[in-house]
């Protein structure tokens, strides 16, 4: 499989255009503009790509990439979007509302394949999702039904919360609409809703102050442009206030948040390239119908839990799919070194059986190329605590200079075995 340097670098957040490749196959080159918003665009990209090969398109043998990244900024993506349209690209993949505002403003009249919307209906993107009549379909960021899963989150992490903030942005459709989904479970789960708006950091810091005066507070940030922009502020707050708050996305857990719920975007790049190879195949748009995510991951950040005096249930970890945790977590015997934040961050991928974890974690202090910022540890087939350390051949050990090979490193069987029992509890 192909890493992240092997597709795109991104320098800055400067635009770029997909370097041209020698021909390798006879036909008409087809053509496809990237227009790409937020953080973790890499992977997505990448994954957008990979769906592509599989699909039987090779970037520079039948098929052009030019791409840009806006970071959110809506000048830059008015610009950056009539850049991509002079290009006359046969089909656009973009990321998020932002994206296809910018392009509908530019006078597009290219097939528009969308990722990380999250009403397109309301939007005016497209007339419905079944059938969406015009020249844009694409991937949902996810339903207004998960809203009120974030608020079931944050009762069974935090139980004392019988208030709670809800974070949204008032001038869009979305805003509302997930509001109201939380509105819709509040009662049974005995919390009250105190909407607080997005538009500045002004408002949202008097927002959470205000609020925070209460007692049994915890928050939930809904998705929206804004909510990217202001998501540092936003940890930094609940943090300040301590109040147990969920996110829409991992990245928010990541950057020092509790817990998260949303969708794989991943894997919904992944499946993007589905629906642009039938337009370059010579389906419509209106004929496709917008789809919601399959996957969606659960992230907790146990140093960030443990910050707020809260013990996370094992419920809850049973069914994690990333877990963000100090050195605490390992066997005595393995002093783990403290850099950072002073905090792992492990994957557990079930399919493969196999366990991500930063590389200054290791026990020999394993570092990585910039395209790889993972180890790999696979799961003993004979006892569930023990795992050994599998280093790619880009991994080398400081400590000899050597390829660092094998490693035995053993794991609580407590920490693993929550991995193995996941389920699907909270899927939509």
């Amino acid at each position: 499989m192909s890493t992240r340097r092997d597709f795109i670098t991104l320098l800055g957040g400067a635009a770029m255009a997909w370097p041209r490749m020698t021909r390798a196959q006879q036909g008409a080159t087809k053509r496809i503009g990237v227009l790409m918003t937020g953080s973790e665009a890499q992977a997505r990209l990448t994954a957008f790509v990979q769906g592509l090969q599989q699909l039987g398109w090779t970037v520079g043998q039948n098929i052009q990439v030019d791409y840009r990244w806006g970071s959110g900024n809506a000048d830059a993506l008015r610009k950056y979007a009539a850049e991509l349209i002079a290009l006359a690209p046969h089909v656009m993949m973009v990321d998020g509302s932002t994206a296809v505002v910018a392009l509908q403003a530019a006078g597009s009249k290219v097939p528009i394949v969308f990722g990380a919307v999250i009403d397109p209906v309301g939007g005016g993107f497209v007339e419905s999702l079944a059938r969406p009549g015009g020249d844009v379909t694409g991937f949902l960021m996810y339903e207004y039904g998960i809203s009120g899963k974030w608020l079931e989150l944050l009762k069974e992490i935090a139980p004392r919360v019988t208030r709670a903030a809800v974070l949204r942005d008032v001038a869009i459709a979305a805003g509302s609409g997930q509001l109201g989904a939380i509105q819709s479970v509040a009662p049974q789960l005995g919390v009250e809703t105190h909407p607080v708006g997005v538009r500045d950091a002004n408002e949202i810091e008097r927002g959470i102050a205000a609020f925070a005066r209460g007692s049994n507070g915890g928050l939930i940030v809904t998705g929206s442009g804004l909510a990217v922009i202001h998501r540092d502020l936003m940890v930094t707050l609940a943090a300040r206030h301590k109040l147990p708050a969920v996110y829409y996305r991992r990245l928010y857990v990541t950057d020092g948040g509790l817990i998260s719920y949303g969708p794989d975007r991943v894997d919904q790049y992944r499946s993007a390239a589905g629906y642009v190879d039938r337009i370059l195949n010579g389906e419509k748009p209106a004929d496709l119908p917008v789809q919601a995510p399959t996957k969606y991951q659960l992230a907790i950040n146990l140093k960030t839990a443990r910050a707020l005096g809260l013990t996370v249930p094992s419920t809850l970890l049973a069914i994690a799919d990333e877990v963000i945790e100090c050195g605490a977590s390992y066997s005595s015997h393995f002093q783990p070194r403290q850099m950072g934040t002073s905090c792992i961050k492990s994957v557990w991928d079930a399919p493969s059986q196999t366990l991500w974890v930063h590389p200054s974690f290791t026990p020999h202090s394993i570092t990585s190329s910039a395209t790889n910022r993972m180890s790999r540890l696979i799961v003993s087939p004979t006892s569930l605590a023990a795992f050994t350390l599998m280093t790619s051949s880009n991994l080398v050990g400081r400590s000899t200079g050597k390829s660092a090979g094998f490693a035995p490193l053993s794991i609580l069987s407590t920490y693993v075995a929550v991995r193995r029992n996941r389920s699907s509890r909270f899927a939509p």
